[in-house]
């Protein structure tokens, strides 16, 4: 019997996203300098910030090595940020451990084949609209958003709706 995803979403104090194609559209502009450029979604930045605020933890493993993206991230309020990654279920593993964490606590955000393995690790696997086939077959929530696009506010905001933690914030100071 399969269990429906918002039953499951009350137990998670944990989001862990992957970077390409979930928090930008995995698009790459090359500049002159050499430097490859991401585009990031305010809204998303907003929901990260917030999730904070309200005590969720936040991790990106990324197998992208940007340090604008981690300057982005760390100035959103996220310290759990691990680039250049191969073996990403391996830090998940590691990242489970340290924060005392169970599965069920877990929701992983990926899009593609390189998130396969660490997406079944979580207690929720989550994808955006765009993702490929085989990661849209094993996600308990396929957004309806594509990657970069606010797919990320969607399930940050699925879930604190869930728990009750969702509401408008004119108290948060935006940092986005």
């Amino acid at each position: 019997m399969e269990v429906n995803f918002k039953i499951l979403m009350k137990d998670i104090t944990t989001f862990v996203f992957d970077v390409d194609g979930v928090l930008t559209d995995g698009n790459v502009i090359l500049l002159p300098t050499g430097e490859q450029a991401r585009r990031m979604n305010i809204k998303d930045g907003y929901a990260l910030q917030l999730a904070i605020k309200k005590g969720y933890k936040i991790c990106i493993i990324t197998g992208g090595k940007c340090e604008m993206v981690k300057q982005r991230l760390k100035g959103l309020g996220i310290n759990d940020i691990y680039l250049n990654i191969s073996d990403k279920a391996d830090k998940l593993e590691d990242y489970i451990y340290d924060n005392d964490l169970k599965k069920k606590h877990i929701l992983y955000m990926g899009d593609d084949m390189p998130d396969y393995e660490v997406m079944l690790m979580a207690g929720i696997a989550a994808c955006p609209n765009d993702s490929a086939p085989e990661i849209k077959e094993i996600s308990a929530y396929v957004s309806h958003l594509n990657g970069g696009q606010g797919c990320v506010r969607d399930v940050i905001e699925q879930v604190l709706k869930v728990q009750g933690k969702w509401q408008h914030e004119a108290s948060v100071k935006s940092i986005i």
